[in-house]
This record gives C-alpha cells, structure tokens and sequence, in this order.
C-alpha cells in the first residue's frame, strides 16, 4: 500500500503537469483515498457484527475478496493506460548508475539540496501529527474518567461522553476530511495549492484556539450531545484534508528527475507519527485540551511553509 502510494501521488501530479492541475488531480486521489478509509470500517463492522467469543477471522474474507478484486482491476486499468513517465531513468542514467556513478544515496543528497522540497518534508512530518494528534486528543478528552478496582467509573472529565458517542464525533473528523479533499480538487484547478494550505492552515490554528478555550458546555447534533470544544475539532478536519495533497504539489515543483525520490522521500517522513507520544505527554502534564498548543505550533510551521518556504530557489535541469 506505501508503495502504491508513493507512485501515485506523483504520477498524478505529473498528469496534471504540476501547479494548479496537478494539485487538483492529487486532491481528488486522496478524496477517493479518503472514501476508502470512511467505508472500509463501516463494511468490516457490518461483515463481523458484534464480537463475541465466537467471532472469526473468516467473516472478515468477503472484504478481502473486494480487496483483490480491486487490486485485480487497478492492474487492468494502470497496464492499458499510456501515462506519460517523464523521470524515467534513461539509459545513460541507468549505465552511469550501474558504474557506481550514481546512487540511491547520491540521489536523496541531490534531492535533499532543493530547499522548498527538504521544508516540505518536514511540514509532511508534522502534518501527520496534525492529522492523526487532533482526533487522538479528542477521543481521550471525550472518554476521560477514573475508575476504580472494579471497573466502576468514579469520576468523569469535563467532556466525558463515553467511547461509543466519542467514536461518532472522531468519526465525523475523518469524514469531513473526506469532503475537503473532494472540495479541494473541485477548485483545485482555479486555487493553488499555496493559497489552500496557508488559508486551512490559518484557520485549523483559529479553530484549535476556539476548541481550547470555549465554555465548558454541551451541544446536541443528529440525536448526540457532545462537548463543544469538540465541535471546533471536528471542523479542523476540513482544514487538514487538502494538505498532504498540497504540499507535495508545492514540493514537487521543479524537481525534474527527482521527483520519484521525492516521493518516496515523503512517505517516509508519515514517521512524523511518532511525535503523538509527545502529545500524549503533554495531556499528562498540563491537560488534554491544553495539548493542542503542540498542533497549533506544527500548523504555524506549514503556514510559514506555504507562504515562503515552499518558493522554490532552484530548479532540476
């Protein structure tokens, strides 16, 4: 899946020739990415039903029959198409890498020196804390109690609603990840890729300020009551939908030849996710809510990312 993943990304990009177009194409693969991640639950729920002793892995087969037979109709399609390869290795680059002129290593330093692409790896290494901390955050915050020996609840956090109701509001997160991706490649075309980030940006920090400090208080959406702060959490959801997308758009322009090794690069940076210890760490010490300052710090990196560091200083012959 990682390596599908990092073929994709920049096989999109390249069907888009880059800018605007590219990015839009990216936003819409990571929409239907995103539709996957939505449904896949739902249909392993629906297939296994409630878990019981005698639960087996068997029930889960049919899914991994469509898995196949996905998987089965993407080689189809992906080995009738004439997408264009235009970083293919050429033959002298391939007699010159086979001499020892060349080398994986030697390609990451060379990839490494365009410096728009090296601060974007690292805004993708803290956007994965972003996107996974936030909702993580937000779960503990909702099922936040102590219990004694026994199992028995003595007492409950300020936004205690329990795992089953916390599950549905972590849920809604994801899901309007989903519809900011599919909006994002809707106007991908016409808004780039910088403007995007540095707007969602902006207001994912407005939004965690607002989910810190509003009143302790309880709202009622659909039939289910949920703290307040987290209604703010939700919609941050919107703001990191388009940024993975975005950003190896800003990346990835001007890297030429590179661009493979960028990619590759990138999917190795969703590391970022063992900064959510850290995060995890902080609730410890000064609160749940409190937490959020670590997100709004990593969202005012991508910021400065997408308003000048993204600029690039050179470009691939």
């Amino acid at each position: 899946m990682c390596m599908l993943n990092l073929v994709v990304n920049p096989m999109l990009n390249t069907l888009g020739g880059g800018g605007n177009k590219g990015n839009q194409l990216v936003q819409f693969g990571c929409s239907l990415n995103s539709v996957g991640a939505t449904l896949s639950p739902a249909v392993l729920g629906w297939l296994i039903g409630e878990i019981t002793k005698d639960t087996s892995f068997i029930k889960a087969a049919p899914a991994l029959m469509i898995a196949m037979g996905i998987f089965a109709v993407a080689f189809v399609i992906v080995a009738l198409s004439k997408i264009p390869e235009p970083h293919m290795e050429t033959a002298e680059e391939k007699a010159l890498r086979l001499s020892g002129g060349s080398s994986i290593v030697g390609d990451i330093v060379e990839t490494l020196k365009f410096r728009h692409f090296t601060f974007g790896a690292i805004a993708i290494f803290f956007y994965i804390v972003i996107e996974v901390g936030v909702p993580s955050m937000a779960f503990l915050y909702m099922t936040d109690c102590v219990k004694d020996a026994a199992g028995e609840i003595v007492s409950k956090g300020p936004g205690y609603v329990g795992g089953a109701v916390a599950g549905v509001v972590c849920g809604a997160y994801w899901f309007l990840m989903m519809c900011g991706r599919l909006l994002g490649g809707v106007v991908g075309g016409k808004v780039s890729s910088r403007v995007q980030v540095s707007f969602l940006a902006t207001l994912g920090i407005a939004l965690l300020l607002a989910a810190m400090f509003s009143p302790v208080k309880m709202v009622t959406l659909f039939g289910y009551s949920f703290p307040l702060s987290m209604a703010f959490m939700v919609a941050v959801g919107l703001c990191t939908s388009v940024m993975w997308g975005g950003i190896f758009n800003m990346a990835a322009e001007g890297l030429g030849k590179y661009v493979p090794m960028g990619s590759g690069i990138f999917m190795a940076m969703v590391f970022g996710g063992i900064l959510i210890p850290v995060q995890g760490f902080l609730a410890d010490k000064v609160g749940i809510l409190n937490s959020y300052w670590l997100s709004i710090a990593l969202l005012a990196y991508v910021l400065v990312y997408a308003l000048v560091l993204s600029i690039p200083a050179k470009r691939a012959d």
